[in-house]
């Protein structure tokens, strides 16, 4: 498998696990955690758009 296809795969993941965490944070009320999965968010959308670059470079 390609680098960019594994970064894009981790990225989607990674916005997933966030969105998740996110959400139990907010019903639960627990602000970490809700922190703590928009934070993962983004991580998951800035790893995508890495794997995405990678894809125009061919690597």
């Amino acid at each position: 498998m390609k680098s960019s296809t594994k970064d894009k795969i981790k990225g989607l993941t990674d916005k997933i696990k966030g969105n998740v965490k996110e959400g139990l944070g907010s019903l639960s009320g627990n602000r970490d955690l809700e922190e703590e999965g928009k934070n993962d968010q983004l991580k998951g959308a800035a790893r995508k758009k890495i794997g995405e670059i990678k894809k125009v470079f061919n690597q």
